[in-house]
């Protein structure tokens, strides 16, 4: 399942979700890369 996360202001990262953290971030992973951040809320269309 692919996640999109932010890190910082203005950095966001799509990749495979990893797992969601006690804290509320999840990790997503990249290639061989695992980032860490907030999740991005579902938009309404």
């Amino acid at each position: 399942m692919l996640k999109t996360i932010t890190m910082g202001s203005c950095v966001s990262v799509q990749g495979a979700f990893v797992r969601k953290l006690s804290n509320g971030n999840v990790q997503v992973r990249v290639g061989e890369r695992v980032f860490e951040g907030r999740p991005v809320g579902k938009t309404a269309a």
